[in-house]
C-alpha cells in the first residue's frame, strides 16, 4: 500500500516521495523579473521534497501580476534560472517550473502602461498590490482570435526555455483566474468565438497549450494544475463539474506527467467532488492540493484517492517538511506578513529541525 514516502513515476521523472511543494508566489525575484541566488537557496533548502513545482513564472514581457514575480522569456533568465535548478539538483531534487500568463490580473502599472489582456472586457472586482499602493484591477482588453495563437506559441517557447534553463519538466498554470483559467470559466468568458460559448471551446485554448507544449518538450515532461471550484480573482462558472469533466476526459488521452487539482474554493463560494469526478474520467497521475493534513493525505493516497499531495504554506515555514512528517515533528507556523516582503526574511531564514 502506498503512503507520502512511496516513490512515484510521474511521467518522465522519478520521485523519491509524493510529497509535493506547491508552486507559491514569493516576489524575490531581481529587477527585470530575474531568477537570484536568493531564490536558489530557497528552493535547495526545500529540496527533499517530491517534487517542487515553481512559483509562477510569466512567459512573456507585458502580462506581471505581482511585484517581483520571475519570467522565463529571455536569455538572462535561462541562464538565472539554471542557477536554481543546479542548487536543487546538487540537493538531489527534482523541480518543475510553473509557466504562467497573468491575462487581466495584470496591471498597467507594472508593465510599463500595457493595458492587461483576457478573452473578455470583464474586470476583477477586487484591487492588486503594486508599487503606488492597492489599484483597482483594470477593465482588460479582449484578446483577438488572431491574437491567442501567440500566447500559444509564447507557452510553447518557455516550455523550450525551462528544458534549457535545467528544469525537469513544466507545470501549466490553469488555475486560480489567471489567463487559461479565465478561458475556461463562464464568468471570465463571454466570448462568441470558437473560443468562447461552449464548454468545448473555452477549453480550446487549455488544449491548444497543452499540445503545443507537449509536442516541443514530450507529454510526459508536462503537467497541469487548475482549480475548478476556486472563486479567487472573480471567477464562477455555471457547471464546473462538467467543465472538469470534460477536461479530465481530454486529458486523459495526452499521456501527461500529472492533473494537479485544487480540491476546493479559497472562499467556499463553490462547491463539488472534484477529485471523484477527476478520478472517474483521467486516470493517469492525480496530484490534490489544498488544506491537507499529513494524517489526511496518508488516507487518500492509501485509498488510491489520489496518488500524491501537494503543500503550500508547511513549506514556506518548513524547509525539511518530509523530514518532519517522518519523524512526527511539530510543524512551525508561518508568518504571513513576510510571504511577499521580499529579501531573506521569512523566505531564507526559516531552520530546519535539529
Amino acid at each position: 500500500m502506498s503512503d507520502l514516502f512511496s516513490p512515484i513515476q510521474l511521467g518522465g521523472t522519478q520521485l523519491n516521495n509524493r510529497i509535493i511543494m506547491a508552486p507559491l508566489t514569493r516576489s524575490r525575484a531581481s529587477a527585470g523579473h530575474m531568477p537570484n541566488q536568493l531564490m536558489a537557496t530557497y528552493y535547495a533548502q526545500r529540496a527533499t521534497a517530491g517534487l517542487i513545482i515553481s512559483e509562477a513564472t510569466m512567459i512573456t514581457q507585458g502580462n506581471s501580476a505581482f511585484v517581483n514575480e520571475p519570467g522565463i522569456y529571455n536569455q538572462a533568465q535561462i541562464s538565472a534560472w539554471k542557477t536554481v535548478t543546479d542548487a536543487v539538483h546538487a540537493q538531489e531534487g527534482k523541480i518543475y517550473l510553473q509557466i504562467w500568463h497573468g491575462g487581466r490580473a495584470a496591471h498597467s502599472v507594472l508593465n510599463d502602461g500595457q493595458q492587461p489582456v483576457a478573452p473578455s472586457a470583464i474586470a476583477i472586482d477586487d484591487v492588486i498590490h503594486t508599487p503606488q499602493g492597492k489599484l483597482p484591477y483594470e477593465v482588460p482588453r479582449a484578446l483577438e482570435t488572431s491574437e491567442i495563437s501567440m500566447v500559444v506559441y509564447a507557452f510553447r517557447q518557455a516550455a523550450h526555455n525551462a528544458m534549457l534553463a535545467g528544469f525537469d519538466g513544466v507545470e501549466i498554470h490553469g488555475a486560480n483566474g489567471y489567463l487559461i483559467d479565465q478561458f475556461l470559466r463562464s464568468s471570465s468568458n463571454t466570448r462568441e468565438d470558437q473560443y468562447g460559448g461552449s464548454v468545448e471551446n473555452r477549453a480550446r485554448l487549455l488544449l491548444e497549450v497543452i499540445d503545443a507544449v507537449s509536442d516541443e518538450i514530450g507529454s510526459t515532461k508536462v503537467g497541469l494544475r487548475l482549480s475548478p471550484l476556486n472563486s479567487f480573482n472573480s471567477m464562477q462558472d455555471d457547471d464546473p463539474l462538467g467543465l472538469l469533466t470534460f477536461v479530465s476526459k481530454e486529458l486523459d488521452t495526452r499521456n501527461l506527467a500529472y492533473f494537479h487539482v485544487m480540491r476546493a474554493d479559497f472562499y467556499d463560494k463553490q462547491h463539488g467532488d472534484t477529485l471523484t469526478t477527476v478520478r472517474a474520467h483521467f486516470h493517469g497521475n492525480l496530484i490534490a492540493n489544498m488544506g491537507y493534513t499529513e494524517s489526511e493525505a496518508t488516507t487518500a493516497i492509501q485509498n488510491n484517492r489520489v496518488d500524491a499531495i501537494a503543500f503550500g504554506t508547511d513549506f514556506i515555514s518548513n524547509p525539511d517538511l518530509p523530514q518532519r512528517f517522518a519523524r512526527d515533528i511539530a510543524l512551525a507556523p508561518a508568518d504571513p506578513n513576510t510571504f511577499y516582503l521580499g529579501g531573506e526574511e521569512g523566505y531564507i531564514d526559516y531552520p530546519a529541525a535539529s
